[in-house]
């Protein structure tokens, strides 16, 4: 069974990172109806909210009416908030608030969430730990405020937990036959349109990590992969392990293909130059058909002009691509007739005004000349007989 071979477009020596630290936050509002008759419980007795959840973890309010230390002697209400599930080094910010039910607004906060604190999140050991304070409120004062109304009193309590997580560039695997490649969401959508719309478009997933890639040869992808991190026309021969013109010229005509594809302009434009360069008679035809079918225009306006000078179309004519020509892009063959029309009528015209410039510097220089009587040696002239 032949091993799926790995491949990827991150081997450079530089790389980067980034830890980042945040909270999940989440709330809950608990409500003590006849907070009265909670009183006289005796100091380290409390009344627990309903468990919520926040960071994956379990939570609960407590409320101590008559304190949570009997030296406080009920002086003071105590209020905490524990972890109430299993968990080790839980790291958090709290926030409680007593709400001012006159409408005002002036609320009593404590808060980490609105200031720096020095040794950072609180920890919560294990299961059980609490934050919060001894002495929250005095109890006199506290029933004498806006803070309870019809013996109701209402706490919010905001939990957030701290979590830490690290990112690198985000990469999806390309499947390609039976290759896969390492490579970079965000690079290749700012690269290719067709990718962008893919990861990121109306229509798609910016979650997808593996994508399968059909129509193209792997080694195709490999070479369009490696323009699309440099910006440079791949080595073709170091790709293909071989110096041959017409394995070179077929890679590169499956290049444009792809970069037709996926809409990689300048690779495109890089492709069609590079195909000018190696024409021959053997490469041609498959050349000008896959011109025509990808609308290079200027590539095809070349392997017209070439195919159709007298002295390659014969050669151009035997060669297999041009029985390719044939069935894949039959209209072509007229367009190739009208070029070699052409062509025989400028090399005609040429030849005509060669033989009918001959001509007219030939009357010229006779008009030109004329027969010089004879002199002799004396310098007088002799008459003719």
């Amino acid at each position: 069974m032949r091993k799926r071979k790995k491949s990827t477009m991150d081997d450079s020596k530089d790389s980067a990172s980034k830890s980042v630290s945040e909270t999940v936050n989440g709330s809950h509002q608990f409500t003590i109806k006849g907070y009265s008759l909670a009183k006289g419980m005796g100091p380290g007795k409390c009344i627990a909210s309903d468990i919520f959840t926040v960071g994956g973890y379990d939570w609960a309010v407590y409320f101590y009416p008559d304190g949570k230390n009997p030296e406080d002697t009920a002086m003071y209400v105590s209020v905490f908030i524990a972890l109430a599930s299993e968990g080790t080094d839980v790291r958090a910010l709290f926030e409680l608030t007593l709400v001012d039910q006159s409408g005002k607004g002036k609320h009593k906060v404590h808060s980490h969430f609105d200031r720096a604190l020095e040794s950072g999140p609180y920890t919560l050991k294990y299961r059980g730990s609490m934050w919060g304070y001894k002495r929250f409120y005095r109890r006199t004062t506290l029933e004498s405020s806006d803070y309870i109304k019809d013996d109701c009193l209402i706490m919010n309590c905001t939990v957030g937990v701290v979590r830490t997580r690290l990112e690198g560039p985000k990469q999806c695997s390309i499947h390609v036959g039976d290759e896969a490649f390492k490579a970079h969401k965000l690079i290749l959508a700012a690269r290719s349109p067709v990718f962008r719309a893919q990861f990121f478009g109306l229509v798609g997933d910016p979650n997808i990590d593996k994508v399968v890639v059909k129509d193209v040869e792997p080694s195709v992808f490999k070479a369009m992969l490696l323009f699309i991190y440099s910006d440079k026309f791949p080595d073709i021969q170091e790709i293909t392990g071989s110096g041959s013109t017409c394995m070179s010229t077929n890679m590169v005509q499956h290049l444009l293909a792809a970069a037709d594809l996926y809409n990689l302009d300048r690779l495109k434009v890089l492709c069609e130059a590079k195909l000018c360069e190696k024409l021959n008679a053997d490469t041609v035809a498959t050349t000008l058909a896959l011109a025509e079918q990808h609308h290079c225009s200027q590539l095809k306006a070349v392997c017209l002009k070439f195919a159709a000078t007298p002295a390659n179309l014969g050669a151009v004519m035997q060669s297999e691509g041009f029985r390719h020509l044939e069935e894949s892009c039959p209209s072509l063959l007229s367009e190739l007739l009208k070029a070699f029309a052409s062509v025989e009528e400028c090399a005609s015209m040429l030849s005509s005004k060669k033989r009918s410039g001959s001509s007219v510097y030939g009357i010229d220089l006779a008009a030109e000349v004329h027969v010089a009587e004879p002199v002799n040696p004396n310098d007088r002239r002799v008459r003719r007989r």
